[in-house]
């Protein structure tokens, strides 16, 4: 671990003391700029704030008052509300991703460059840009006719496609070998038999990383939730965060503590997925 971390810095051709202080330096600097926002949040949500401008390092009293008083705020409610956006959204991306990708690596169709051109182009336009137009056709969904406006489905719906998911499981798949998927067949299995038992078990290492990616990127989501949710009732903890922050009544602590809560689940996602997360990253490394 350290000789890797040595190489990264840059630090691999320094030796004696002099070399062993300036490494510990050097670690000590690079463990306090990530670490220390986190350490800061960590200490002020199980303290007394004393000053509400800054935050500290050093605890002021352990308490959980701040925890008790956001679970007052509704916090669990807005978290819950999270959570079912974050699961249904995320399932429903990669149902939609695995499918397109699947489509885009293995068959021949006519306009499949214009296809690919077009879900590249989704990636270039900022969410500002589609808040109205997606507002008009949630309020009225084409074909079906219903408004999903002020339900939790409103804010999973449009999560279902993400050009980045689709275009990283494609090149995926892409680099599976066609041989197994020609086996398969001459054994007498389908097209969803090869998918599902040939194809989808060879891509473990990007479902990690499309798993990663797409939950942090549904969890952070403040503009849809923010079009969709007319009430609080329907709040995701991403935007009650902002409620509470603009409400004067609201300590400082409540606050800091909710921000906690809302960090969890993304820390939680990425241990649970860490080991496909890395194979994925590091997989077409070694291809070849």
């Amino acid at each position: 671990m350290n000789r890797r971390m040595d190489t990264a810095l840059g630090l691999g051709g320094v030796r004696g003391p002099l070399g062993a202080a300036v490494k510990t330096v050097v670690y000590v600097v690079v463990v306090f700029v990530f670490a220390g926002p986190l350490l800061a949040l960590l200490v002020s949500a199980f303290g007394k704030i004393t000053d509400p401008t800054k935050l500290s390092l050093v605890p002021h009293g352990f308490t959980i008052d701040n925890f008790t008083e956001a679970f007052h705020q509704g916090v669990l409610r807005y978290l819950a509300n999270s959570l079912i956006v974050v699961g249904g959204g995320l399932l429903l991306q990669i149902l939609v991703s695995i499918s397109a990708a699947y489509a885009l690596a293995r068959k021949q169709f006519p306009g499949m460059r214009l296809v690919v051109l077009l879900i590249l182009s989704t990636m270039m336009l900022p969410e500002e840009i589609l808040a109205i137009p997606l507002s008009l056709v949630l309020a009225d969904v084409p074909v079906i006719h219903i408004n999903l406006i002020g339900t939790l489905a409103g804010m999973i719906v449009p999560l279902g496609a993400w050009a980045f998911s689709i275009l990283v499981m494609t090149e995926f798949m892409k680099e599976v070998p066609v041989e197994l998927e020609e086996a398969a067949r001459l054994d007498g299995a389908g097209d969803l038999r090869i998918f599902f038992s040939v194809v989808l078990p060879l891509c473990r290492p990007a479902l990690g990383v499309i798993g990663i990616f797409g939950f942090n990127m549904i969890w952070d989501q403040y503009v849809l939730p923010l079009l969709v949710a007319t009430d609080s009732s329907k709040f995701t903890l991403v935007l009650a965060l902002r409620s509470l922050r603009a409400d004067d009544t609201v300590g400082t602590g409540v606050v800091i503590a909710s921000a906690l809560l809302a960090l969890l689940p993304s820390v939680i996602a990425f241990l649970a997925l860490q080991r496909q997360f890395m194979r994925g990253l590091t997989s077409g490394a070694v291809k070849g």
